[in-house]
């Protein structure tokens, strides 16, 4: 069984994908970066606040299937600089309780969609 997921409160897909797609028991979130869902606009000030706009709409996302982010089974997060490691890996890790992280990796991208400087993914299990 699949179920697309498509809510309000995350941004719309910018190309032909759906915003995540239930299977069974497992979430698969589409690659999120920093639109703010509520208004269109890209939230692209600083890492920082990419960071956490890209979070909050994995959020929504996991919120429409029920789940949270101890759900969460594996993230990729694509970087456009590996520069932002750091910073992002600060943020990101701040979503979650110690030691109660997700399997993970993070690359380095030559260009994500829309000129933003980080991008993230993710799986989900009930």
């Amino acid at each position: 069984m699949k179920k697309s997921i498509s809510i309000q409160n995350a941004p719309a897909p910018v190309g032909s994908y759906s915003q995540a797609i239930l299977s069974n028991d497992t979430l698969y979130i589409s690659g999120q970066i920093a639109i703010n869902p509520f208004d269109g606009e890209f939230k692209t000030e600083s890492i920082e606040t990419e960071t956490h706009q890209v979070m909050k709409n994995i959020l929504a996302l996991l919120d429409a299937a029920e789940m949270d982010v101890n759900n969460l089974v594996k993230c990729s997060i694509f970087l456009d600089s590996m520069d932002n490691f750091g910073t992002v890996d600060g943020i990101y890790s701040s979503y979650f309780e110690a030691n109660n992280f997700p399997a993970r990796e993070t690359v380095e991208v030559s260009k994500l969609p829309k000129g933003v400087r980080v991008e993230i993914s993710a799986i989900a299990v009930i």
